[in-house]
Parts: C-alpha cells; structure tokens; sequence
C-alpha cells in the first residue's frame, strides 16, 4: 500500500519545522552544507530566493489523507534558469518515521511533472553523495543519468566524499 502524497507551497509558517529536519543528522550528513541550521538562515533563504528573486520554487511534502496531512519534508527547484530553462532538483525527508515508504519516489514525480508544466523547464540536474544508494536508485528510477563524478567534495565540516552529477532532460 502506497502513502497518499501531496505537495503545497513553502511558508515562512514552515520555518520551525525546516529548521528541526535540516538539523536532523540523517538529513545533515546529505548535504554539502552542515552548519547548524537556524531560522535566520531559513528565513533569509525564503526572503531572498523564493520570495525575492524567485530563483527557489519549494514545497513542503504532506503525507495522509485530505485534511489530515501531515509535513514530512520538503522539495525544491533552485538556480532556476529561465534563459536554458533547467534548474537544480533538492529534497529532503526531515521526518524520521517517513524514511522508506516511497514518499521521495512520489514527489521526484510530481515535481518533474510541475517542472515541465508550471515552470516550462526543459533540462533537471542534481547532485548527490556518491554513497547514498536509495536517492540514486530513486533518481535512475525517475530517469536521471550520471553526468559527472567529482571527487573528494569538501563539505562545510571538513568532511569530503564524493558526489555525482545527474540529469534528466524533460
């Protein structure tokens, strides 16, 4: 049986709760950034790319029926280019009990769907650790390839693990 998954625009109402899953270990060791996240950070983020340059489209991820959602985590489209029409795919399951029901398998879906309506986007890249297999089987499975291998990427705590690039063409 299969989650009920639906996506809905970011607020800054959400800032608590991207806050606490961005700081969540598992969700901090994915990304090349792992200072402690805090709400300046977060509203400074929804402040200058989502509202402001309008460069981030986000949404949070909701799981269970209508009217009973629940915030699981959170997908986006940053560096949006609306001259190559691409932009640069992210998301995040910040709860922990969410973690392997196919939630992320869902929503790459519905955000490639929306990246080819809504925002006209012709080309979707990605970057993600190298040793982190369910998120590279979930991208293969939307149909994303390996475009680039880069080794040793340092991230902000000192840490380098390799990463790969990949992409869909939409």
């Amino acid at each position: 049986m299969s989650v009920r998954v639906s996506l809905r625009p970011i607020t800054g109402e959400d800032t608590d709760l991207i806050v606490k899953w961005r700081n969540n270990p598992r969700v901090r060791e994915n990304f090349v950034f792992r200072e402690t996240f805090t709400r300046e950070l977060h509203e400074k983020w929804l402040a200058e790319h989502v509202e402001g340059a309008r460069d981030t489209v986000q949404w949070i991820i909701l799981t269970g029926e209508a009217g009973q959602e629940l915030p699981v985590g959170s997908v986006f489209f940053r560096n949006i280019d609306r001259d190559a029409d691409e932009a640069e795919y992210g998301i995040f399951i910040g709860e922990d009990n969410a973690v392997g029901l196919g939630i992320s398998n869902q929503v790459i879906s519905m955000a490639l769907e929306r990246a080819r309506g809504e925002l006209n986007l012709k080309r979707i890249v990605l970057r993600v650790f190298c040793d982190n297999t369910p998120a590279i089987r979930s991208y293969e499975h939307a149909g994303f390839t390996v475009t680039e291998t880069r080794r040793h990427v340092r991230c902000t705590d000192g840490e380098e693990r390799d990463m790969y690039f990949m992409e869909k063409i939409l």
